[in-house]
């Protein structure tokens, strides 16, 4: 008897078996994949579910630190109050030198706050080798011609300055910043008492909260009552 597969060559056994072996293989990796998607989807439900639930407890754990609050609503009316009694008051408070700090940053003049400051540091000095380097570190950073920091002094005032710095001492920067101190109390410190940052402080108000407006008014049929429509415009 002949061969089968000799007389129909189309017939291929093995072949068949590789096809069904091959779509069995496929579709079960089809559904392997898909069981396995299945915990994997639930597990990201899960995680997105855990990350907001954590964010919107960093969230309300941030807001209730006081540290994170601005410092201006840690002052009282009353003590917003005592800094209008002199510009020397305002700076001896460390709120009010901050308040105010902050106030001439919107004036783009904060150079002669810091200027200041820096004269105030040098001063603190206890040995004359602490003298050198913090006076030419000011010098360079505010005084000298083009420097990052100018501030507006005289001529007079300034060549002194420049002739000391060699040799400095404790009153070296004395008179440039008594210079500025009182260009501060002239001209600025008159415009912070007048702005919203200090008055929103004296009346007890957040100047780091923004106002609220009112809406505007919208019309109501009320409005159009007994008003006659003028059809002469038609």
């Amino acid at each position: 008897m002949e061969n089968p597969l000799l007389l129909f060559p189309q017939l291929n056994i093995s072949a068949s078996k590789d096809k069904s072996y091959y779509k069995v293989m496929k579709s079960t990796i089809k559904e392997e994949p898909h069981k396995a998607s299945k915990p994997g989807a639930k597990q990201k439900r899960n995680r997105l579910s855990l990350l907001l639930q954590k964010s919107e407890f960093h969230e309300s754990d941030h807001l209730a630190k006081p540290g994170n609050l601005t410092k201006a609503a840690s002052v009282s009316p009353e003590e917003a109050v005592k800094w209008g009694e002199s510009f020397e008051k305002l700076l001896s408070e460390k709120a009010g030198l901050d308040a105010f700090t902050k106030f001439l940053k919107t004036e783009f003049s904060e150079e002669n706050i810091e200027f200041w400051i820096a004269c105030e540091d040098y001063k603190k000095s206890k040995t004359t080798h602490e003298l050198l380097p913090k006076a030419k570190t000011i010098y360079e950073t505010f005084i000298r011609k083009d420097a990052p920091k100018e501030v507006n002094l005289d001529f007079q005032t300034k060549e002194v300055t420049s002739q000391n710095i060699e040799q400095p001492i404790i009153t070296t920067f004395d008179a440039a910043q008594n210079t500025v101190y009182r260009l501060m109390e002239q001209d600025s410190y008159p415009r912070f008492l007048r702005s919203d940052r200090y008055l929103n402080l004296v009346k007890g108000r957040n100047p780091g909260r923004p106002t609220l407006r009112r809406r505007s008014r919208s019309f109501t049929v009320n409005d159009f009552q007994g008003v006659r429509p003028d059809f002469t415009v038609w």
